[in-house]
């Protein structure tokens, strides 16, 4: 099938910007007669060199638009060829991969074709024909378009895993300035849409353990990261709205990467992918550290520091909260020590019961004690704290990031270990 093995090769590779694309959260399992089953762990990706996740089948329905979004490649100024899967194909490309063993899922989007509604009916269709008449019981993500009836969403969280619906850039100055067919209040509405449907399917399964589930593994979104000058203050104010007012599962970060024919206004270097990595280090504190947004930035440095993470950028700044008592503290102020994972502050908390920790002990539970030793106490004797009253402590940690020397030029221990 040569022409379908071309619209596969085109439509794969323009998906492949899409980064939320995550399974996991779902749990359909195994039944009589149906093919495949979701797991709560999610599914492993792995990824090509172009970026392509080959354990989901990752494709566009088509990459013809009508939108003129600048920072993407398919939008409707751009040359790129076009291509389009009808229903019927990328039905037929799920099961006959899923059969061979090459994918464990299907992530499908689209780009904007007649209108929004029969794009999302498109895809809606695939997922419905999946369930319904093949029988496939495996992992299926829909990309939700903004501004769809609330009807067709309703019927799309009813045969797919998760829902997502990409808010791309920040602030809607930015998306006036590179999409102007987009608008932020369009796909807020339906994200607030999806949670409602998703909080009611719970309340019913509560009741009833009969009732069918809605979109069991959740939404999430999407932020292109230096496509527009937008601050890290303002993607992370953005992303935490979100999650506070919409519940989403996770907000994903995509390093803009500039391609051939791209609008002037854009950058032409690529993001960074360290300010990427930097992002969801933040976001992982704002999700499971109990750090609010402002507190990862400063007026007067509004992007995050590239050279150590949040965390630690964070401590430096508030050097004054520390020492934290290991065996006192609350696990919200352990939570915030450079060093400490909630695995282990979970694992600190529980062992105190029963005596009182030593810096041995925190090196028997696998913790770096080059990493935490300065901004903590033990039942033990810790010179190390007195690094804190060390105006060049970021250089040290920067130049050892192993090893923090008490004293500079000076050896302080028999054993070489600080």
């Amino acid at each position: 099938m040569p022409n379908l093995r071309h619209k596969l090769a085109v439509l794969a590779d323009a998906a492949k910007y899409d980064a939320s694309c995550a399974s996991s959260g779902s749990s359909r399992k195994g039944k009589a007669g149906e093919l495949g089953n979701t797991n709560k762990i999610g599914i492993c990706h792995s990824y090509t060199p172009d970026g392509r996740c080959v354990s989901l089948l990752k494709i566009l329905l088509t990459n013809h638009c009508i939108y003129d979004c600048q920072y993407c490649v398919n939008r409707v100024s751009s040359d790129v060829p076009r291509e389009r899967f009808s229903v019927e194909e990328v039905v037929y490309l799920t099961m006959e991969f899923y059969r061979r063993n090459y994918i464990e899922g299907l992530f499908l989007s689209s780009g904007i074709i007649q209108s929004v509604d029969y794009t999302m009916g498109q895809l809606v269709a695939v997922a419905k024909t999946l369930r319904t008449r093949e029988g496939y019981n495996g992992y299926v993500h829909l990309k939700t378009v903004p501004a769809a009836s609330p009807e067709l969403l309703a019927e799309a969280g009813k045969w797919a895993d998760r829902l997502s619906a990409n808010i791309e850039l920040p602030t809607q100055v930015d998306l006036d300035r590179f999409a102007p067919e987009k608008k932020i209040a369009d796909v807020a509405d339906t994200m607030s849409t999806v949670a409602e449907k998703i909080a009611e399917a719970k309340v019913e399964k509560r009741k009833f353990t009969s009732a069918p589930a809605y979109a069991p593994a959740g939404q999430s979104t999407q932020m292109i990261v230096g496509a527009s000058p937008s601050f890290d203050a303002t993607i992370l104010s953005t992303a935490s709205a979100l999650y506070s007012k919409h519940r989403l599962r996770r907000v994903y970060y995509s390093a803009f990467s500039p391609f051939p024919k791209a609008d002037s206004r854009l950058p032409q270097q690529a993001a960074p992918l360290v300010r990427e990595h930097r992002l969801y280090q933040a976001d992982w504190l704002m999700r499971f550290y109990h750090f609010d947004a402002k507190e990862l930035t400063t007026p007067e440095q509004p992007n995050l520091d590239l050279t150590i993470d949040p965390k630690l950028s964070w401590a430096l700044r508030f050097r004054d909260l520390f020492p934290v008592d290991i065996n006192k503290a609350s696990p919200a102020r352990l939570l915030r020590v450079p060093g400490l994972g909630k695995r282990n502050v979970d694992r600190i908390v529980a062992a105190r019961r029963f005596r009182s920790i030593r810096l041995a002990d925190l090196a028997k539970l696998r913790i770096s004690l080059a990493k935490v030793r300065p901004w903590i106490t033990t039942a033990d004797h810790n010179p190390h704290t007195r690094l804190l009253d060390r105006q060049d402590l970021r250089s040290a940690i920067l130049q050892k990031p192993q090893q923090l020397e008490l004293f500079p030029a000076a050896v302080t221990a028999v054993t070489g270990e600080i």
